[in-house]
């Protein structure tokens, strides 16, 4: 089998950084990634001059929104493939780089935006919390960040443990689990003959371990959302789990 089934903890170097990755979640509606932009920038009352952070930008879909409404964004990704694609929309407000979250940033920034469940990634609490002490540290002052998480309740409670997704002529075998701290999401195919298996594996953080991190990285809570229409967080029903802190 090509590409084997990564279970290290780096599953997202691999993944993140091939084409297929971006043929499963082609279909992905942007309609509601530009919502949630609209609606935190209002709320935050981001002035045009704010620097902004894209943290695990991607191929940049919310970076450009963001730039699109006045905002100097700079995107960071630990993929150079998206990195590559990203750049093909940088201007003179708009810049892309290669970095990985762990990393300290090089310089501050107005409001840092961590996006679409792009944490929780990691074997060991201390590099979870690592990130948060970046986004602590790269915060200019009476600067804000965001960060956007899915809500473990709700998607333990509507768990489809195995489906189909048949995209460009690949049908994608998808399994789900939750096992040992983490919501594991195993992606199985075959394409030109060669068969390939990946994986997603996010953390299990509910909303009590999640502020328990915060705190841990000096970051305080200013206000929880459930919805990218800043509903009120709702631990039974909500869908996200999004944080606005300093």
């Amino acid at each position: 089998m090509n590409n084997p089934l990564n279970t290290k903890a780096d599953w997202f170097s691999s993944w993140f950084d091939t084409p297929y990755y971006h043929i499963l979640y082609k279909d992905r509606d942007d309609t509601d990634a530009r919502i949630f932009m609209q609606n935190i920038t209002t709320y935050l009352k981001l002035q045009n001059n704010t620097h902004i952070l894209d943290l695990a930008c991607g191929k940049g879909r919310h970076s450009v929104f963001l730039n699109s409404l006045g905002y100097r964004v700079t995107g960071l990704d630990l993929s150079e493939n998206n990195i590559i694609e990203a750049s093909k929309k940088s201007n003179a407000l708009l810049n892309f780089a290669v970095h990985d979250m762990r990393d300290t940033f090089t310089e501050k920034y107005d409001a840092i935006f961590n996006l679409f469940t792009s944490f929780g990634y990691f074997e060991d609490d201390a590099e979870d919390i690592k990130v948060l002490q970046n986004i602590k540290n790269g915060l200019a002052q009476n600067g804000i960040a965001v960060i956007d998480f899915l809500n473990v309740i709700t998607v333990e409670k509507n768990l489809v443990e195995s489906e189909v997704k048949s995209i460009d002529g690949i049908d994608f075998y998808i399994r789900k689990k939750i096992e040992n701290g983490f919501i594991i999401k195993e992606i199985t195919f075959t394409n030109q003959e060669k068969e390939y298996s990946f994986y997603e594996r996010v953390k299990y953080l509910d909303v009590n371990k999640f502020t328990k991190y915060l705190k841990e990285s000096d970051l305080e809570i200013l206000h929880t959302f459930g919805d990218y229409n800043l509903s009120p967080f709702d631990a039974n029903s909500s869908k996200r789990l999004i944080f606005v802190v300093s």
